[in-house]
C-alpha cells in the first residue's frame, strides 16, 4: 500500500510498531508454505514442510524466548498462530505420509 504525504510524494506504508508485526510475517510465510495460501510470486499455492516447521520453530522459540514479557493480548495472538499452524503442519504431515 502506497499513501501520500503532506507535499503530494508517494511513500510506502509503515505497519503499526507492535509485538503482531514481528509475528505475523513468520505466521502467513508459513502458511504459503504449508500450501494454505497462495504463493504471491507463483500465483499459486506451492507446499515446503521442511521450510513450514522451520518458522514454526521460529515462532516457538520467540514465544519461548519472550515468555514473562508480553501482554495478555499479545501472548495470546502467538499462541492462537502457533496452535493454528502446528494443527496444520500435523494435518499436511498426515496427508503426505497415507
Amino acid at each position: 500500500m502506497i499513501d501520500q504525504d503532506d507535499a503530494g510524494e508517494k511513500k510506502d506504508f509503515l505497519p503499526p510498531l507492535e509485538f503482531g508485526s514481528i509475528v505475523f510475517p513468520f505466521y502467513t510465510q508459513a502458511l504459503v508454505k504449508l500450501g494454505l495460501m497462495d504463493d504471491p510470486l507463483q500465483g499459486s499455492a506451492s507446499e515446503n514442510l521442511e521450510l513450514a516447521k522451520r518458522l514454526i520453530d521460529l515462532l516457538d522459540m520467540l514465544r519461548d524466548r519472550t515468555k514473562g514479557n508480553l501482554d495478555d493480548g499479545e501472548q495470546k495472538f502467538l499462541e492462537a498462530c502457533l496452535s493454528h499452524l502446528k494443527l496444520n503442519y500435523l494435518k499436511r504431515v498426515n496427508i503426505v505420509k497415507t
